[in-house]
Order: C-alpha cells, then structure tokens, then sequence
C-alpha cells in the first residue's frame, strides 16, 4: 500500500484565512488583463470523440498554449505581480526571478512590456531551448549547477544584495505577497469560463485535474473553485511527475516537504522542490485525491491532443501541458489507480476538465515525442 501511485485526501473544503486568500479575495486581474492589447480569451475545447472513447460523459480542455503569445498561462500571473509592485514603487529597475521554463519567460516578457530589465536564474537540468526562449523576451538567464530550491533561494538573495525585486512564484515564510499577486493573475482563466462551465450554484463539470510544479497555479485554482462553490466544489485531482512529488509527499505526511524522489522527468514545469507555503494551505483543503504519474503518460497524452479522434480539435501540449490529460489516462488504464476510479465513481456520467497550461515549449523534444 505504501507504494500506491495516489493518495486520497479528506479535504474540509474551507478556505483558510490567511494574507494570500485576503488578497485572492479583494483583487481583480481579470480587468487589468481584459485592458492589455495583447489579450484575448484562451479557447475551451471539448473533445467529444475522446471523451466517448474513454466511457465518459464529456472532456474540456481549456487550451492555454496562445496566451499573449508565451505558448503558456504564466504570463497571466507575471503580468499582474509586476504592475502591482510598479503602482507602489514605479522606480524598481530590475526584476528577478528562479525558474524551470515558462515563468522566467513570463517575468522576462512583463517586464520588457513594463520597460524594465530582468534577470533569471534557472537550475542546471533546464533545456537549452527553455533558456532560448526567455532570452528571446529579453531576459539575462544565468544557470546554475543547482536543483529548483537551491536556485530560488539563490534568487533571493541575489536580489537583496542588488537592490533587484524579486518576483518568485513560489511563497515563504515572510513572502507571500507577490506570489499571492501571482495567483491573483492566474484566476482571470478560471473566470473566463464563468459562462460556460463554471456557472453560478454548481459547476458544470464534475471532476477537475490539477498539475502540480511549486503548486501555486493548482493554488489559485483551489481558491477558485472553493470561493465560488464550497462544498458544491467539483472533485479536484492533483498530478504530478514520478520523480518529482513534493505535493503528493507533502499530503501524504501531512506537512509541506520537498519530494522524497528526485529523478529525471520530462515535465519540467512540474519539476519542482517544496511546496508553495500559499499553494499548499489550499490545495490540503480541496483536493480529493492525488496522482504522480509516468513521463510515457505524459508523451501519450501530447499525441492524444496532436492527433485527435475524429471531429476532435487538435491541441498542441508540451510534456507539463499534457499531465492533467495524462492522470486521466493513467486513471482509466492503469491497474494501480482502478480502486481510485472505483473510489471517485467516474463513468459515463462523468464530466471532466483538463486544462492545457503550456504548448510546444521545448519544440525540438516536442517533435521527438509527437513524431
């Protein structure tokens, strides 16, 4: 039993009270987003013919590879951190960050928008084409022969010592508030689906799948479904890498750890250490079960998008994009989660909701893996 890839939680379904909710609670991005140039509404899109496949009532995706142009969600967040600290000290020069991939892109294309400069940090296993693409946005990119702890700490305080703000994704203890903005960000797409599925009294979609990296992201979306419908909340499921679970660790011993297995994974957007301290206060009060998946799940899932069943609509993902698809896969075919399907009742009543959180971010593995 102790091997299980999934471990099932009793969530309470209450929001806690802390500095993050407050802020999560009294901001609204959606406004400052629907007021830049660059945005527009990333596209929900429901595979029917999967979904029939599979024995199940229905599959969304909500598909963020276009967004602003990143080929991923970050921005969403990134965009608003970094206007929030401008409208309190516009004097700030550079912005800092640690990242596996997308985020440092997302801090890198903020700030170049807000006229600023932006140094990133990124630990020694991110690809060379993850590094291209935030210099592409402007950024100075160090790497460093360090894990995703070791470089966000090292971020910090190179930040402190060089006058530098620092715009971590990830919280602490003593620094809540920007990562705080950050989820603020990350709740403009969950409103966006406020007319299709996310109605008002109960949601439209009974099961949701949430990857995990710091848990920031999952985070917002926990506030989100929890703020708007309590214990009318859909049953959200957390996946994360084999070899890298600090979240799934974390619910299991009932205390944020970093992941007791750290192995190579293709996922590197979920590739992190230590639970966000903001991320996990929610997410142990929400989710229902988690998942740590195989990176074959994940390549499987990127081909299910790229070459869709029929009239299906053909959705480009990279390996992290592709881990919500993957956990339903890994539920429905894989022997070691049959008693977790049986556990949540999902079927042919079932509907289900994935979100797509990046596109081909590393173009070259993308082709090896979908070819």
């Amino acid at each position: 039993m102790e091997n299980l890839p999934f471990h099932l939680n009793n969530p309470s379904l209450k929001l806690p009270e802390n500095q993050t909710v407050a802020i999560l609670k009294s901001k609204d991005a959606l406004s400052f987003h629907q007021a830049l140039s660059e945005y527009y509404p990333s596209p929900l899109i429901s595979l029917a013919s999967l979904a029939k496949s599979m024995g199940l009532g229905a599959i969304y995706v909500k598909d963020e590879s276009h967004r602003f142009g990143l080929n991923a969600f970050k921005g969403l967040g990134a965009s608003f951190a970094i206007q929030q600290l401008l409208e309190f000290k516009p004097e700030i020069e550079v912005f800092c960050t640690a990242t596996d991939g997308n985020h440092g892109r997302a801090v890198a294309w903020a700030s170049k928008m807000s006229g600023k400069k932006a140094v990133v940090f990124v630990p020694s296993d991110t690809s060379l084409n993850r590094i291209k693409a935030i210099e592409k946005e402007g950024a100075t990119v160090v790497q460093l022969n360090k894990n995703y702890d070791e470089t966000c700490a090292h971020a910090a305080r190179i930040s402190h010592l060089n006058q530098w703000e620092l715009v971590q994704d990830t919280a602490w203890e003593g620094y809540e508030n920007v990562p705080a903005d950050i989820m603020t960000g990350y709740l403009t797409h969950f409103k966006e689906l406020e007319d299709d599925l996310h109605r008002e009294g109960s949601p439209e979609v009974d099961v949701v799948f949430l990857q995990v990296g710091v848990g920031s992201w999952a985070g917002a979306a926990a506030f989100y479904y929890l703020n708007r419908y309590g214990k009318r909340c859909p049953i959200l499921i957390t996946v994360e890498p084999d070899g890298s679970a600090g979240f799934f660790d974390s619910l299991k011993e009932g205390m944020r750890r970093a992941p007791k297995i750290n192995a190579p994974t293709i996922m590197g957007g979920l590739n992190c250490g230590i639970p966000s301290l903001s991320g996990w206060d929610l997410l142990k009060n929400s989710v229902t079960a988690a998942m740590r998946i195989t990176d074959a799940r994940s390549k499987e899932a990127m081909r299910e998008l790229y070459s869709p069943l029929e009239n299906d609509e053909k959705i480009i993902s990279g390996e992290s994009g592709a881990a919500g698809l993957a956990g339903l896969l890994s539920l429905l075919k894989d022997p070691a989660f049959s008693s977790l399907k049986e556990q949540l009742q999902i079927g042919p009543q079932s509907r289900i909701l994935i979100f797509n959180t990046e596109g081909n971010t590393d173009e070259e593995r993308f082709e090896q893996i979908i070819s």
